[in-house]
């Protein structure tokens, strides 16, 4: 009996140091690493990002995980710093061992961290809305880009109120490739720029573009203005009869301003958005149901706390799919071009050539109270550019950020 005993214990270990590697692994964190502005001059809009995380990681969780392995966030408060972003990417990419990372909101700090993450071949999502043409393999990017916003927005607008057409611009990135978008998307559709001002960051005072917009009589203006600074312009131009309607890619959907300003100064804006808290589908209502239990002080839910709340979904589809949380492995899992995600705005897909999401747009006007209609809504546009470009993640990885006028190299 006792050599029985002792077999029946020595199999039972035998058992237990097999299992013990595979059991200790499926309870060990999945680590998301987080650089976002919780201060600074972005943190309005970037408040509720980090949020969208945690709401859905929270729900992710109770359910029991990813494959069984809960997630453990890692934040950090890059304070709109550029500095910041790269030092805190190289923190929680060698020190933290994070195995993704949430990060950014501007372009200039997607650009300051976006080389990081190759040299240490990290996984980043950028979860915003941007002027488009990074085709980057360690990058999977949720938030809308111009050819999903301007190529339904500036149509519109043209065969609505005109063709001569005013743009303001922040004066970086964004502002500049965003510009060149719509220089080329009026041009398509036989319009005419009658006027294009880029604007520094930090910028408060814009009377004299105002001025120069009144002297060059558009149909309409194009704002693509960032920051809690630049969006004084419209409180200014509400003040000095500048009545024209107005479209933007970035305003509304991202700082709500219609919110946070007097009527009627945003009256006749349209911006095309994947998502705002008035979208009204039983899907968004539920969303905004739940968000604001969870945040009852929260002032508005923008579209990139929505990109960031169904971001931390699609991850745990393409962990759950491939078995792993290897780059190699996800990008094998996104290869296959059908993750896909259901989330408050409608269904999101990643698409295997650029690793950039298909969204539903929303053409949000705003009107005299500033209240939010949806003349013209968009479902499931897809960002083709890079691809129809020569940008291919399936076949090779270039690194690299395109513009319209300097496409990928043909093939």
């Amino acid at each position: 009996m006792k050599m029985k005993l002792i077999s029946a214990t020595s199999a039972l270990a035998t058992l237990l140091s097999i299992a013990g590697p595979f059991a200790a692994q499926a309870q060990e964190p999945i680590k998301l690493g987080v650089l976002e502005d919780q201060s600074g001059d972005f943190a309005l809009a970037t408040i509720g990002k980090v949020h969208g995380i945690e709401l859905a990681v929270e729900e992710i969780n109770a359910a029991g995980g990813i494959d069984g392995r809960p997630i453990e966030i890692i934040a950090y408060d890059t304070q709109s710093d550029n500095t910041r972003y790269q030092e805190f990417m190289r923190r929680v990419l060698q020190r933290d061992k994070v195995d993704v990372v949430f990060a950014g909101f501007s372009s200039a700090s997607r650009e300051a961290y976006r080389p990081i993450v190759n040299q240490f071949d990290g996984l980043a999502f950028y979860n915003n809305q941007y002027e488009g043409g990074v085709c980057d393999a360690n990058m999977i990017v949720t938030g809308a880009v111009p050819e999903q916003q301007f190529s339904t927005l500036l149509p519109y607008m043209m065969e609505t109120y005109g063709k001569k057409v005013y743009t303001i611009a922040a004066d970086y990135n964004f502002g500049q490739i965003s510009a060149e978008w719509v220089r080329q998307i009026v041009d398509e559709n036989g319009g005419e720029m009658v006027g294009e001002e880029f604007i520094p960051l930090g910028v408060s005072q814009f009377s004299q573009t105002i001025q120069n917009i009144q002297a060059a009589k558009p149909d309409f203006v194009v704002t693509l203005l960032v920051g809690t600074a630049q969006s004084s312009y419209y409180e200014q131009a509400g003040a000095a009869n500048l009545a024209l309607p107005m479209a933007s890619s970035v305003n509304v959907g991202q700082g709500y301003e219609h919110k946070r300003f007097t009527p009627p100064s945003l009256a006749n804006m349209y911006a095309t958005v994947n998502y705002i808290e008035e979208v009204d589908t039983p899907e968004s209502k539920a969303f905004v149901e739940k968000w604001h239990a969870k945040f009852p002080d929260e002032p508005y839910i923008n579209q990139e706390a929505e990109n960031s709340y169904a971001a931390v979904y699609l991850y745990k589809l393409m962990v759950e799919r491939a078995k792993s949380t290897e780059l190699e492995a996800i990008r094998g899992v996104i290869a296959e071009g059908d993750i896909c995600f259901d989330a408050p705005e409608g269904e999101m897909c990643i698409d295997p050539k650029s690793q950039h999401t298909s969204h539903t747009i929303y053409l949000a006007q705003v009107t005299e109270d500033h209240s939010i209609a949806f003349p013209k809504v968009w479902e499931s546009i897809q960002p083709y550019w890079l691809g129809e470009a020569g940008c291919d993640l399936t076949m090779e990885d270039p690194s690299a950020q395109y513009t319209p006028s300097s496409p990928p190299p043909a093939k």
